[in-house]
């Protein structure tokens, strides 16, 4: 394992992601420690899940949706002011 600042993997992040497809890498910064890890190759069913669209996702608004309900929203609001 190997641990490195922040400031560190700023200034050479590709000299830790390629040592990350091979051992764990640790980048730490104040009380946070955080894991880099490579996925290259890996394939797990419970990553599938996460990133498979659910019903939630099919049922969602969209961008203009929404932004034409805060323009309907604003304008309702300086009409009252």
């Amino acid at each position: 394992m190997t641990v490195v600042s922040s400031k560190e993997f700023a200034t050479k992040p590709a000299k830790y992601y390629n040592l990350a497809v091979n051992e764990q890498v640790v980048i730490k910064r104040g009380k946070n420690m955080f894991h880099l890890t490579s996925t290259n190759g890996y394939h797990s069913s419970e990553y599938d899940e996460i990133l498979e669209p659910d019903e939630d996702f099919y049922s969602a608004i969209t961008k203009e949706e929404l932004l034409k309900g805060i323009h309907e929203d604003l304008e309702k609001f300086f009409a009252n002011k």
